[in-house]
Parts: C-alpha cells; structure tokens; sequence
C-alpha cells in the first residue's frame, strides 16, 4: 500500500478562521525579535517559539506550545539572575523574583500563570490545549520582553 505526502504542508483549516495566508504569519512574529545580550541558550529558545508561532499556520497547535517555549527562556535567563537558584522550581525562582525586585508584580503574576499552563499540561492534567495564534502572540511577546528585560540590568 502507498500513501502519497502532500508536495508541501497543508494549512490547519483554523488557521483560515485568523490568516488570509502563510505570509500573514510573518506579520504576526515580526517584533519578536531576540536582542542582543540575551545568553544564546535563552536566544535559542526564543527563536523556536518565534518559529512555533509561525508554523502554526501549518500546525494549530504550535502556537500553545510556543507560549510553553518560551516560559523556558524566561527561566533560563531568571537561573542566571538569582542567587544560588540551583534546581528550585520555576514557582520558587518566580516567587524570589519579585521578591528581590528582579521582577515586578505583573511579570511574576504572567509567569505564575504561564507556569501553570505548563504543568497542567507537563503532568497531564491538561490534555488537549489549544490557544489560538492571536491569543498566543501577546504571552510569548511577553517571554521576550521579560528576559529583554533581565538582560538589560546587570546581575546582581
């Protein structure tokens, strides 16, 4: 039995319900730009995301797994920024964040949220999630801002 491939990637028929076409989706992720500083584990991450968010043009579901992505960006840069974060959870560096005044409120607020969207799909609890592009596009944008951000001020 042979199956034939499409000659290239069909789009998700929910992609049409947001995008006029695959074009538009440079559009959406075009401020996303990773800056300069950011240590290149981080900068890798946020570039995927970047990617997962234009992909889902293709694969609806890329854009929720671009806002998972790149809450590991802004983990990443917060491991380098506190003190003796070692393996704490990511509740626990969020939570000495704010604390020490390396993260204001709303961001600890947004990465607490984030983290538990993370989890409850990481553990199963949430099995099928999906966030349409537009939904997705202002949490990553905000993963991009955050470590941007971190990068700007010194370590303390």
């Amino acid at each position: 039995m042979t199956t034939q491939r499409p000659a290239s990637p069909v789009p998700d028929e929910r992609a049409h319900l947001f995008f006029d076409s695959y074009a538009d989706m440079h559009d959406l992720v075009e401020d996303l730009v990773v800056p300069d500083g950011v240590p290149e584990a981080a900068a890798t991450v946020l570039r995927t995301a970047r990617e997962l968010l234009r992909q889902s043009y293709y694969c609806y579901e890329f854009s929720t797994v671009a806002v998972m992505h790149s809450l590991i960006a802004v983990e990443i840069v917060l491991r380098d920024r506190i003190p003796d974060a070692g393996k704490k959870p990511l509740r626990q560096l969020i939570k000495q964040g704010a604390a020490d005044g390396i993260l204001t409120a709303r961001q600890a607020e947004y990465l607490d949220y984030g983290r538990q969207i993370r989890n409850g799909m990481a553990h199963g609890q949430t099995t099928h999630t999906v966030m349409p592009p537009a939904m997705a596009v202002p949490m990553v944008t905000t993963s991009f801002k955050i470590v941007s951000e971190l990068c700007a001020t010194p370590a303390g």
